[in-house]
């Protein structure tokens, strides 16, 4: 398995990319950037400097992923999701302080979501199509809407769990898609 790079892309020096790896038409990637391996970047993404992207992710066209932004394995970005980095960002000030953004293995991040720095997407959570996240979300946890409010839970095949129980702060849910069973732990500290 080769890496693929369309001609019309610009990748710095210094980038590092996983074998089987896709990198589309006008996309840009900076230097110092990891991207793992068997990833696609589509048309017109672009990819700031240090910006680390896992195994198997997806990033549809025209998706901006900038410094502080940690992209786990499995992840899809829909076209045109974005992403901000400062809390409070000033075109005429230079002290600009990156805030760190986590999104985790398995997550969907729907086309033309905003997701506000500093917020961690839980393991395997979707985010509805144009929806605005503004805090951490839960593992499995299907959120929708400006701002993003709880829907549901949501297996790792995307379809909508049944909770079973609730016991000890834990949740058992079951997926009527694939059969799969799942216990999600609600103890907070």
């Amino acid at each position: 398995m080769k890496i693929y790079i369309h001609e019309s892309a610009e990748v710095s020096d210094n980038v590092k990319i996983g074998i089987g790896s896709k990198i589309w038409h006008h996309s840009q990637i900076r230097e110092n950037s990891v991207i793992g391996k068997k990833c696609v970047i589509g048309k017109g993404v672009y990819i700031d400097h240090d910006v680390r992207i896992g195994n198997n992710v997806k990033i549809q066209n025209y998706v901006s992923v900038y410094n502080g932004v940690v992209i786990e394995d499995d992840v899809l970005l829909a076209p045109n999701c974005t992403f901000t980095n400062d809390l409070y960002p000033r075109a005429f000030l230079n002290d600009w302080k990156i805030t760190p953004t986590i999104i985790k293995r398995g997550a969907s991040i729907g086309a033309n979501s905003t997701i506000l720095c500093g917020t961690t997407i839980g393991e395997y959570s979707m985010i509805g199509i144009g929806s605005t996240v503004t805090s951490d979300t839960l593992p499995h946890s299907l959120m929708i809407g400006n701002p993003a409010r709880f829907k549901n839970f949501v297996c790792r095949c995307g379809s909508a769990l049944e909770k079973m129980n609730y016991e000890n702060y834990q949740m058992n849910f079951s997926c009527k898609r694939c059969q799969k069973k799942f216990r999600i732990n609600f103890k907070f500290y």
